[in-house]
Parts: C-alpha cells; sequence; structure tokens
C-alpha cells in the first residue's frame, strides 16, 4: 500500500526546489546578457528564442534542441500569457526589452525562466501522483487522496472539496494546480519575511 507520507516526502518544497528550481535557476544565472536592452524586435525575437534553446537544453530536454522559429515562438507565447493577466501582449514585452523598463530584457528573460520552471513543477507533482496512484486500488486511491487533503487542505485553495476525495482520485489535475500555487504562495510569502 501506498503510504501519504512517500508522496509528501516526494512533493516537500526542498525536495522540488533540489530537483527542480535550483537547475532552473542556475540555468537562468548562467545565461549572461550584453546589455539590458534591444534595439529592435529582431533582436528582442532573436535573444528570447535563443534563451528559450539555452533553458530548454538545460533543464526540460537535457541536450535535444528546438529551431529557432519554434524556440522563439514558444517564448512568445510563454510571453503573452504572462502579459496577458496583466491585460498587456508582447508588444509590452518588446517594449520593456528596449526601454530599459520594468528590469528590461533581464526581468523578460525571467519571466521565460519562471514559466518553464512552473511548468517543470507541475510535471514533477504529476509523476508522483502518476508514480504513487497508477497501480493503486480504487478505495486506494480515494483513501490517498482523502489524506492528501486533509494533510494539505489549510493551504490549497476553496476550491478543492475536502467532501469529496473520490472526485480527485481519477484525475487529479486540479488538485496539482491547487497544491502548485499554494507552494507558490508560500514561497513568496517567505520570501517577503
Amino acid at each position: 500500500m501506498t503510504s501519504i507520507a512517500s508522496i509528501l516526502s516526494a512533493l516537500d518544497e526542498r525536495t522540488i526546489a533540489r530537483q527542480i528550481g535550483i537547475p532552473h535557476d542556475e540555468t537562468r544565472i548562467r545565461y549572461t546578457l550584453q546589455r539590458n536592452t534591444v534595439q529592435d524586435f529582431d533582436e528582442f525575437s532573436r535573444i528570447i528564442g535563443d534563451y528559450y534553446i539555452h533553458h530548454s537544453g538545460s533543464c526540460i530536454s537535457r541536450g535535444g534542441t528546438l529551431s529557432r522559429a519554434q524556440a522563439e515562438g514558444r517564448a512568445k507565447e510563454i510571453l503573452e500569457r504572462d502579459y496577458r493577466r496583466r491585460n498587456d501582449d508582447i508588444v509590452s514585452a518588446y517594449n520593456n526589452a528596449h526601454d530599459g523598463t520594468n528590469s528590461g530584457l533581464r526581468g523578460v528573460l525571467d519571466k521565460i525562466a519562471e514559466a518553464l520552471k512552473a511548468q517543470s513543477v507541475e510535471r514533477y507533482i504529476r509523476s508522483i501522483f502518476d508514480r504513487h496512484l497508477a497501480p493503486c486500488s480504487w478505495e486506494e486511491k480515494v483513501q490517498i487522496m482523502r489524506d492528501f487533503v486533509q494533510h494539505c487542505g489549510m493551504h490549497l485553495s476553496s476550491s478543492i472539496r475536502a467532501d469529496d476525495p473520490a472526485r480527485y482520485a481519477h484525475e487529479y489535475s486540479s488538485l496539482i494546480r491547487a497544491y502548485l500555487t499554494a507552494l507558490q504562495q508560500t514561497s513568496s510569502m517567505f520570501r517577503r519575511l
């Protein structure tokens, strides 16, 4: 029988930082810029694509490569999503990189790095659940979900229903996203202290 302790151990914030966060942060640090601004949109596209290839090859595909067009496209998609949350778009990202505002080009690359790290953390959390839940019986899955929600419930969003663990036993994507959000909020809170 799978124990909730083994799942919680694998999902410990320090474990996630050691296995996912630190390698992503160190990859970001290794990418150096000659200057914190760009001259035009072509240079902006080239640099964000180059950075995406650097980060992805170091932390995600481990040596795999993408074409420059794929990398630029994926980097722009990340920036579009991030800036859209603030009612902005890729033009705002370019303007920051061009004018040096909002941390300039460094800030733009930081956004790409943070998004890639968040995606990797989500994949890691999913793999932990998959590893511990896939071979289990239905009753065992429900019990593990019940134990997980009871243990982590105070940190999860109110959308997670503690009274219905069976809801998460088969499809636990919403639980993973809630846990990831809780980890990010807790980390942000501790950084502010």
